[in-house]
């Protein structure tokens, strides 16, 4: 055994390491989460490619983080723009404290920020649902992590990010999460086309199930994507899951609402969980920053605007077929303004930090820091993702839209090989055999009928 000791010993906090690597199990969750929400917002033909496309982003993010991702993102390089090398491989990781916090190890942090990146790619690929390839949205999920991502996490969390240094707040990825992944979805949805029948069939939630479970696992997750932020078992973890809670709870009321009215005074179900999902991702930037009042409104006006950002679709007249942007895009923007109105400066004291506060503290000027850095992230995101999408389109073997007749028979079998829903398929097999017999039966017959009349 060696007798050798370090030179000097971290001061790690026990507690705090298990509550990051708690909320990274928590992060972790809200991925299949994703998978089923958006399943049941698809066709039954295409159930099961979305819930897999979702578990493929964490498998190929985890891989590009390991590579390069997580250096890239969070290397000390003393650049504005993005980190180095020096962490590729996850080297030089074991025994230092994390960029975020002297009281846990690198290790921990490195592992808890992978399920952000991860989650992130994940979302956008909704807005492509039932008609993109897999092989090429894999290919693009690595590509998209490393130039999207990675950068708009070092300007927002980096000591040396433009963003940061700046003074813009945001703590859980309001920008780097949820504007990058539904601008994503707004660029891939323009670049790969229409589904087959839009505008003419209507789309609808095959499985409403699938959709509340999803969202109930978001919800549950999004503890540990927010509190979890706080980087350690604090008064302002709390305050974060408190006012997360609040969010959610005020999204979903509001959106529920105005579909009750709108639509004939029905409570529906996936008005619900489209509004909880929009007062989670609007609470986000602002989560560690604002109190529970405050994230009453932050959930109203995310309900509100995130719900009528739904027509965007008709108005610009893109399919994006499970308004990721509307929610994700929007409602991220919103979160962004609305934390340099009413961050405050004894909300972050809670456990030791200290900002200027927003608008609500006298501080204008954060209202246009905010602005600066979810405007750079919407133009960089759309910009960037739109020229890979379109140089991978060029490439062959890469053309991002399946075939029509792919698209007709559902990602599932084509795709995958694979069905969400066997007994169905099996079903209708039987049922498709059971008509064209029964048509056979009924020519026959009329045939038969036609001959004894002549006779």
């Amino acid at each position: 055994m060696s007798t050798l000791a370090p030179a000097s010993t971290p001061n790690y906090s026990s507690g705090d390491i298990t509550w990051v690597l708690v909320s990274t199990s928590l992060v972790f969750l809200m991925i299949p989460g994703v998978g089923y929400f958006y399943s049941g917002m698809a066709r039954s033909k295409n159930a099961l490619s979305l819930i897999m496309l979702c578990c493929l982003s964490v498998a190929v993010v985890l891989i590009q983080w390991f590579i390069w991702g997580y250096s890239l993102a969070f290397g000390p390089s003393g650049s504005w723009f993005i980190g180095n090398l020096d962490h590729a491989f996850l080297r030089d990781l074991v025994g230092n404290p994390s960029v975020g916090s002297s009281k846990i190890p690198d290790l921990a942090f490195m592992i808890y920020q992978s399920m952000f990146a991860s989650i992130a790619p994940a979302l956008a690929i909704g807005a492509s649902a039932e008609r993109a390839r897999i092989l090429p949205t894999i290919v693009f999920i690595f590509i998209w992590a490393t130039l999207v991502y990675d950068p708009l996490a070092y300007w927002t969390w980096s000591p040396d990010g433009w963003a940061m240094k700046l003074g813009s707040l945001d703590f859980a990825g309001g920008t780097p999460v949820h504007i990058s992944s539904g601008v994503a979805a707004l660029a891939y949805a323009i670049k790969v086309g229409k589904r087959e029948g839009h505008g003419t069939e209507k789309f609808k939630a095959h499985n409403m199930s699938n959709v509340v479970m999803g969202t109930a696992f978001l919800w549950f997750g999004w503890f540990g994507f927010n509190g979890g932020s706080a980087l350690a078992g604090s008064l302002r973890a709390v305050m974060a899951i408190v006012v997360t809670n609040i969010s959610a709870a005020s999204g979903a009321l509001t959106w529920v609402l105005i579909d009750y009215f709108r639509t004939g005074r029905k409570f529906s179900a996936l008005a619900f969980c489209s509004g909880a999902v929009a007062g989670l991702v609007a609470i986000t930037p602002g989560s560690g920053y604002v109190g529970p009042a405050p994230a009453v409104l932050i959930g109203v006006v995310a309900g509100i605007g995130c719900n009528y950002a739904r027509h965007l679709n008709h108005l610009l007249d893109f399919d994006d077929a499970l308004d990721v942007f509307a929610v994700h895009a929007v409602g991220g923007f919103l979160g962004d303004l609305m934390t340099g109105i009413f961050a405050e400066q004894r909300i972050a004291a809670l456990d030791g930090s200290t900002i200027s506060g927003g608008w609500i503290n006298g501080n204008f000027m954060q209202i246009l820091y905010q602005l600066a850095g979810s405007s750079a992230g919407f133009a960089w995101t759309f910009i960037v993702t739109y020229i890979i999408l379109w140089i991978m389109d060029k490439i062959p073997g890469l053309s991002l839209r399946a075939d029509p007749e792919s698209e007709r028979l559902g990602l599932d079998l084509s795709e995958l090989g694979e069905s969400a829903y066997y007994h169905v398929e099996h079903a209708r097999t039987i049922s498709s055999h059971t008509i064209n017999e029964a048509s056979d039966l009924s020519l026959e017959k009329v045939c038969v009928e036609t001959e004894t009349t002549k006779a």
